[in-house]
């Protein structure tokens, strides 16, 4: 039988500031850091998969590209999406796309770290 895989194991944004970034994903998602993180990066205590930003790999020029991520669609699971979007509306972070109900629950698009387009489903 030929090797396969299983699915995502690991997600991490590259971006410029891995500090800043940590602290937006602490301050306004509420994500924490596990106890150990490689160099150049910061990995959070996420389940089921871990999720990191960390410096750009060798090769990466984030200040070469329109939008960080153009392409991807990165979803995080929240235990109440519609009180997620209200927090972060309150503390300015940019909203791509209004909550809505979809098969996932309910739905938001915001401006993460660095220009990252994230989604929050769930509630």
């Amino acid at each position: 039988m030929p090797a396969t895989i299983d699915g995502p194991d690991f997600i991490a944004l590259q971006v410029r500031d891995v500090e800043a970034a940590a602290a937006f994903c602490e301050t306004h998602l509420g994500l924490r850091r596990a106890p150990a993180s490689p160099p150049g990066a910061v990995v959070f205590t996420t389940e089921p998969i871990a999720f990191a930003v960390r410096e750009p790999l060798p090769g990466v020029d984030l200040d070469d590209v329109a939008r960080p991520g153009l392409g991807v669609a990165l979803w995080f699971r929240t235990s109440d999406a519609q009180a997620l979007h209200d927090q972060l509306a309150a503390a300015g972070v940019p909203i791509v796309s209004p909550p809505q109900d979809s098969p996932f629950g309910r739905t938001f698009t915001f401006v993460g770290p660095e220009g990252y387009a994230l989604t929050a489903h769930g509630g």
